[in-house]
């Protein structure tokens, strides 16, 4: 980045910082909001403000990008001047969030650079908050990284799955690594323990999944097998190659499978409802597995899903050169196989 690029953040930050209702403020756009819609830019700016204030001075004219009126969908451009009228901020009346000083998830770090951080999420993390949680790991991240112009989450990993989990730096990364998983240039392989004996050594699995939600408003995901039953037409095609690792047995829990999965797709829940709906419940799974074996497992030392993302293999989003991130299956898991393996011998 320039000298001229790092004078208009600092004069950006010190901006944003005093926006209130008593004056216009106007910004330069900088690399890490070059290309972002101008409804996205000023949701993230004007912090506290609700989006219905946002959309509503857009539609006024009082936004304006080099003096004139644009759209919601107007993509802004570097170097591009920003006037955002006054505006009052609940944000304004919160006390300011302190840097703390020790990093939960520094240790966890794979791989960083200018452009990406990747880090091996510990399960039993969201990655945003929100349902109930005050602060995903992308809160925490942000609030231990003052500085940081820019970061966001690339994709998403359950809160009771660990493993490689990858955020973005720079604007121009996150949408190189969207479009790299759109167009399935991207290799993740994940390892997971479920309930029974698998036979095939690898199968490709192609099931139709449909979101809905519970009562409570909680999100869960089933397999479509009767079109006529999805009647708003949202069904999404699920693929998975399996590959099986090994077969464990134990003379009170039983007969289990060490799997892989590669995703060919990446639809939410994706492996848990595939595996479920086929009889193979992942264990510790508290959404779709099996409750009383989960209550069992966990007085046998379980006390999670065993859901891994083990390795990521991709481009990197500005150089194109070939990374492979891994993150080892955790110690928790590991002890819990090592204790199947013992009585699988005993009773070979």
């Amino acid at each position: 980045m320039n000298n001229n690029t790092t004078q208009d953040t600092n004069k950006n930050l010190a901006i944003i910082s005093s926006v209130s209702e008593l004056a216009a403020a106007f910004l330069t756009v900088d690399e890490a909001s070059e290309g972002q819609r101008i409804d996205n830019f000023l949701t993230k700016t004007l912090k506290g403000v609700p989006k219905s204030h946002v959309y509503r001075i857009l539609r006024s004219g009082e936004v304006r990008v080099n003096k004139k009126r644009i759209d919601a969908d107007f993509r802004l451009t570097l170097g591009d001047i920003v006037r955002i009228p006054p505006t009052r901020s609940t944000a304004l009346d919160k006390p300011e969030q302190i840097a703390p000083k020790t990093s939960q998830f520094e240790g966890a770090i794979i791989f960083e650079d200018d452009a990406m951080l990747v880090i091996d999420k510990p399960a039993g993390f969201a990655v945003h908050g929100g349902s109930g949680i005050s602060r995903g790991v992308i809160e925490q991240l942000r609030l231990e990284r003052p500085k940081a112009k820019f970061l966001e989450l690339v994709h998403r990993l359950d809160r009771e799955t660990s493993g490689v989990l990858m955020l973005a730096k720079k604007r121009s990364a996150l949408v190189a690594l969207h479009e790299a998983i759109r167009n399935n240039q991207t290799d993740k392989r994940y390892v997971m323990l479920v309930q029974g004996v698998w036979l095939e050594q690898k199968k490709r699995v192609v099931l139709e999944l449909q979101k809905y939600l519970l009562p409570n408003g909680e999100r869960r995901v089933n397999v479509v097998t009767d079109a006529s039953k999805d009647k708003y037409n949202e069904r999404q095609t699920s693929e998975t190659l399996f590959k099986l690792l090994k077969h464990y047995s134990h003379p009170i829990l039983g007969k289990f499978s060490l799997l892989e999965a590669q995703l060919v797709t990446g639809r939410t829940h994706q492996l848990r409802v595939q595996l479920a709906h086929l009889g193979f419940n992942i264990v510790g799974d508290d959404k779709y597995g099996d409750f009383a074996k989960n209550k069992i497992l966990l007085k046998h030392g379980l006390k999670r899903m065993f859901l891994h993302s083990l390795i990521t293999k991709i481009r990197h989003p500005l150089t194109n050169d070939k990374l492979e991130l891994n993150a080892p299956i955790p110690t928790e898991l590991n002890k819990f196989l090592q204790k199947l393996e013992k009585e699988t011998l005993n009773n070979a």
